[in-house]
C-alpha cells in the first residue's frame, strides 16, 4: 500500500473543498472529504465552512470556539470579536452564523432562521438574557413584514409558492406567540385558504 505524500496539518471538519489546488491523482479527493486525514501538499489552500450558534451583538465564550477553529491556525478571541461586530444588528438574538475560511481569513455571513427574523421585525427592546428569563414575544407584526419575511425565506423554504412559504412563517410566528395585525396567526392562515387574503405570487 502506498504512503499518502508529506502532509500539512489535520482537517478536523465537516465541510470543505479546494479551492485553486491541485490534487494528488492517485488520492483524488478522498484526502480533503475524509474527517481526519491528513490533507496532501498542494491543498492547503482550502475553503473550510463551519456553521455556528451564537447571540448577536455578544463576543462568544473563547472556550467554545477553541476546539472548532483552533486546527484551523485561527484566534479565537479575533474570530469571536469578528462574529459579535457582523451580528450587531442581531442583538440579543440567538442566530445561526456560517464562517467561511480560506487560508487563515474568516468571512462571517449570518444565516437567520425564521423565528429570529420575526421577532427582529417584532422590534423589541434589547434585553440582559442574564437577567430577564422565560421571554413572551407578545407583540404584534403586520402581514407586509411576514410577506418580507417570506421572501427572504423562499430559497429554504420546501413550499411550491410563496403563499405556502407565507403560511410557513405564520405557523412560525403562532409558536413564537406574537400576532398578525392584532389577530391570530392562524386565523390568518385560514383566511388564505379560504381566499379572503390574497398572498403575492412572487
Amino acid at each position: 500500500m502506498t504512503q499518502p505524500p508529506a502532509t500539512s496539518p489535520v482537517c478536523l471538519v465537516t465541510e470543505y473543498s479546494p479551492v485553486g489546488a491541485k490534487t494528488d491523482p492517485a488520492l483524488g479527493n478522498r484526502a480533503a472529504r475524509t474527517v481526519g486525514f491528513p490533507v496532501p501538499k498542494g491543498l492547503e489552500q482550502i475553503m473550510h465552512s463551519l456553521y455556528m450558534r451564537c447571540t448577536g451583538g455578544e463576543v462568544g465564550a473563547t472556550s467554545a470556539l477553541a476546539p472548532k477553529i483552533g486546527p484551523l491556525g485561527l484566534s479565537p478571541k479575533k474570530v469571536g470579536d469578528d462574529i459579535a461586530k457582523a451580528t450587531g444588528d442581531w442583538k440579543g438574538l440567538r442566530i445561526t452564523v456560517k464562517l467561511t475560511i480560506v487560508n487563515r481569513q474568516a468571512a462571517i455571513e449570518v444565516v437567520p432562521s425564521a423565528s429570529a427574523l420575526i421577532i427582529k421585525a417584532l422590534k423589541e427592546p434589547p434585553r440582559d438574557r442574564k437577567k430577564v428569563k422565560n421571554i413572551k414575544h407578545s407583540g404584534s407584526v403586520t402581514f407586509d413584514e411576514i410577506v418580507t419575511v417570506a421572501r427572504t425565506m423562499r430559497p429554504r423554504s420546501i413550499a411550491r409558492e410563496l403563499s405556502g412559504t407565507i403560511k410557513e412563517i405564520l405557523g412560525t410566528a403562532q409558536s413564537v406567540g406574537c400576532t398578525i395585525d392584532g389577530r391570530p396567526p392562524h386565523d390568518v392562515i385560514d383566511d388564505i385558504n379560504s381566499g379572503k387574503i390574497e398572498c403575492p405570487s412572487e
